[in-house]
């Protein structure tokens, strides 16, 4: 059987006037998160009916290395420059693909 990775749904809501600085913060850890080892893939997406819900849709090698991507210097600083942009703290799922 073949190695289980971690998938992850991360889900980031914007208070209504914070779209665009939201979305900058968020655009802005997509390229230091691809290049940290074990992320297999990291991809932002913006709700077409919901401008204010952002998600991310991650794979990573293990949870050793998705510990460290939340722990690392710009998760950190994104999470703090989010602070009274977003409606509530992230929604942050962990998965394994079962099929």
């Amino acid at each position: 059987m073949a190695k289980q990775t971690v998938r992850v749904v991360a889900r980031v809501v914007a208070l209504p006037d914070q779209v665009e600085p939201v979305k900058s913060i968020l655009l802005s850890i997509i390229e230091p998160t691809r290049q940290e080892a074990g992320c297999i893939f990291y991809e932002l997406m913006q709700n077409s009916a919901d401008p204010t819900d952002f998600v991310f849709v991650e794979e990573w090698e293990t949870q050793e290395l998705l510990n460290a991507h939340l722990n690392s210097q710009h998760i950190q600083q994104a999470a703090s420059q989010l602070n009274g942009l977003a409606a509530m703290s992230p929604d942050i799922r962990c998965y394994q693909l079962l099929a």
